[in-house]
């Protein structure tokens, strides 16, 4: 009975070593499991996908012309647009307004001026819009500016605040599609030396 109380012996255990960190080698790793190839184009899905999908998107699309034109021409034909031209109303009238008294004594007109005015609004909208570039959108913003100054110093003493107002709103709307792309997010380039 005294032999199953005593312990065993321990073997001969050999001294732990500090091994430097320049001779450690990592575990080897497990390879990862292959991933599937995600589906990239319309040509990677099965025909039948391709012609279900197709038949419920023109489905869909016919159904809201069918439905969806007539109660939106019946909308418009009932509904006051008045809002809208008394909108524009307010900023052009103040602009050109600002630009009658300020362009007397110079050779050109105000109603040259006026279309000038019209005309790089548009073109610089448009340009920024395609071309995405500083350029055309520094110039918008300058127009932008430009223009509320002058909605703003041409309105009645009363009503200056809201007439600028409403000219910001409208600028802030049309610049949705003047910033388009426009990311403040900084552009890290990495240059490698080789």
């Amino acid at each position: 009975m005294s032999d199953l109380n005593t312990p065993a012996p321990e073997p001969d255990v050999p001294p732990l070593h500090t091994i430097p960190d320049t001779q450690r080698v990592p575990p080897p790793r497990r390879p990862a499991p292959p991933r599937p190839t995600p589906l990239r184009t319309v040509e990677d899905l099965p025909d039948g996908v391709v012609i279900a999908l197709g038949v419920v998107f023109i489905g869909c699309i016919i159904a809201a012309l069918i439905t969806g034109v007539p109660e939106l021409s019946a909308w418009a034909r009932n509904h006051d647009w008045s809002w809208a031209t008394q909108w524009a109303a307010t900023v052009t009238d103040a602009v050109h307004a600002y630009l009658d008294t300020h362009t007397a004594g110079l050779p050109i007109t105000a109603t040259t001026v006026f279309v000038i005015w019209q005309a790089v609004g548009a073109a610089t909208l448009i340009g920024a819009w395609i071309i995405e570039g500083f350029g055309p959108r520094l110039t918008w913003l300058a127009y932008g500016t430009a223009t509320v100054f002058m909605v703003w110093d041409a309105s009645p003493a009363a009503g200056r605040t809201v007439a600028a107002g409403l000219a910001v709103i409208a600028w802030t709307i049309l610049s949705t599609f003047a910033m388009r792309g426009f990311s403040l997010r900084p552009v890290v380039n990495v240059f490698h030396r080789s």
